[in-house]
């Protein structure tokens, strides 16, 4: 009996460790940003807007994807779940807990080219508001970001 209690613990050890192992981390939001970076550089920001807009998997992969914002207007050029906002200035709507995070963010690309901001935002995987954190790299005159969201 001591045995199969133990293979179930172990079991369950591995499952979940699995099932962590699958959640996006940091390094692969910075991984994305800096492949769309580079796609930026290569074929310039509308293919980057048309590969966002089309979820493509480089840079769409469940509740971790890329979106791109005007660093001087703060408009959202591409967003691939939530293309409503494309096109509108969001700057200074906050998110549930009153962070206006898209100024923070626009302030920090303009500042440093890079960095995380953390805010609360809606997991499409999930369909809640949860904390989330979000890589910032600014190429030329736009802002890409790639979040993930914190357990």
């Amino acid at each position: 009996m001591k045995l199969i209690a133990a293979a179930a613990a172990l079991c369950l050890g591995l499952t979940s460790s699995a099932v962590l192992a699958n959640e996006p981390t940091e390094k692969d939001a910075i991984a994305m940003a800096e492949r769309g970076a580079a796609l930026i550089k290569a074929k310039g920001k509308d293919e980057m807007m048309k590969r966002i807009n089309a979820k493509d998997p480089d840079f769409v992969q469940g509740s971790l994807y890329v979106d791109l914002r005007d660093l001087k207007t703060g408009i959202v050029l591409a967003h691939p779940y939530n293309p409503s906002i494309v096109g509108k200035d969001l700057t200074d709507v906050p998110d549930a807990n009153g962070k206006k995070y898209r100024r923070e963010i626009i302030e920090l690309a303009a500042a440093r080219g890079k960095g995380w901001v953390d805010y609360q935002y809606k997991n499409p995987t999930t369909g809640k508001i949860e904390p989330k954190t979000t890589y910032i790299l600014r190429v030329d005159d736009v802002v890409l970001e790639a979040g993930i969201y914190k357990k």
